[in-house]
């Protein structure tokens, strides 16, 4: 009910000014004495401890990357019960995206279209901020580090910038995400094709046994493959042994949305999340999940607006769920009510 009032006041903002409105009130709120413990005691729920690649979350339910980009609050994040937190996407140097405005909200469809563009403080910022967190903070929360390429950087080049990321990031995080999958960064996805894709991440296995990191590595998905790329990416994920996959990002189809389509072309282009993604992604998950006999561990995401939705991407074979465009439109009463429901599985 609270959050219900303060979204109202929220959606009368920018969208993009707005989440650091929230987030920048929520910092000061944290400051004042027992603060943290009221909050966490509020939000953070009993834990429902999950495996995954010698990780143990204690819940499910993460946080997607793009809501923290910079690593700026870990730990005001970490007190409302996220199993674990995604930061980034992160590249070499920092770059300030796509021109603003640049974050529109759809509330007919409980949905985002974002073209930020990989907006961030460069990675050895980030990083710092993740080492920081962890040296002052004991919180069981596990953290992921999302890595992208520069806009400058030609496609032939992009494992370089791969690599830089990943050295940076995997010293200071519990896994990395390897991002091909925006829709944001021109010819960006292009980098899903299977012998581009298998030269990034072939690199940064070979690099996660040579520095003796032991990280996880994921890889991002975009839920607009066609089957042959999908199962090309399907094939090397086995081949090379990737620790798993994260179904999905964002989506450059405008289907299933009731918004009227006068005001979607008027935004223009831009990755949609949010609820019309929902049957998408759970059909992804599903396919997945049967294609490979479920030798891929999957991360489920895109459309999670209750906690009903999340409990049908762990149905269809997710081990673990993310949320983004849920925890904009609900407020963070979804995360505890995601956790009440997997506890009674």
């Amino acid at each position: 009910m609270l959050y219900s009032l303060l979204r109202k006041f929220l959606f009368l903002l920018d969208a993009e000014k707005a989440h650091y409105f929230t987030m920048d009130v929520l910092k000061v709120i944290c400051k004042l004495p027992f603060a943290k413990q009221i909050i966490r005691k509020m939000f953070c729920p009993p834990d429902s401890p999950v495996t995954l690649c010698g990780l143990q979350f204690k819940n499910p339910v993460g946080l997607a990357a793009g809501f923290d980009k910079n690593a700026k609050y870990l730990d005001e994040l970490s007190l409302l019960g996220f199993g674990f937190i995604e930061i980034g996407t992160v590249t070499p140097l920092p770059q300030s995206g796509n021109p603003k405005p640049r974050l529109f909200r759809l509330p007919k469809d409980q949905a985002l279209i974002n073209r930020m563009g990989f907006n961030n403080d460069g990675v050895e910022k980030v990083a710092d901020r993740v080492k920081i967190f962890r040296e002052k903070n004991r919180s069981k929360t596990i953290i992921g580090g999302n890595i992208g390429k520069n806009k400058i950087t030609p496609n032939e080049n992009a494992w370089k910038d791969y690599e830089t990321c990943f050295l940076k990031i995997a010293p200071v995080t519990d896994y990395v995400v390897v991002n091909v999958s925006s829709p944001n960064t021109p010819g960006l996805r292009d980098l899903q094709q299977k012998e581009e894709l298998k030269k990034i991440l072939a690199h940064l296995i070979f690099l996660n046994k040579e520095k003796k990191y032991f990280k996880p590595i994921f890889l991002k998905i975009a839920p607009d493959l066609n089957q042959n790329d999908l199962n090309d990416i399907l094939n090397l994920a086995i081949e090379i042994k990737l620790d798993g996959l994260i179904i999905n990002n964002t989506t450059i189809s405008r289907e299933h949305c009731k918004t009227k389509r006068e005001k979607i072309d008027k935004i223009g282009a831009g990755g949609l999340s949010g609820k019309p993604l929902l049957d998408r992604s759970n059909d992804l998950i599903k396919y997945v999940s049967d294609k490979t006999n479920q030798k891929i561990p999957i991360i489920g995401s895109g459309g999670i607006i209750t906690a009903g939705d999340a409990i049908k991407k762990i149905n269809q074979g997710s081990v673990l769920i993310q949320i983004f465009t849920g925890f904009i439109y609900q407020g963070p009463s979804l995360i505890s009510n995601i956790n009440k429901k997997f506890r009674e599985m």
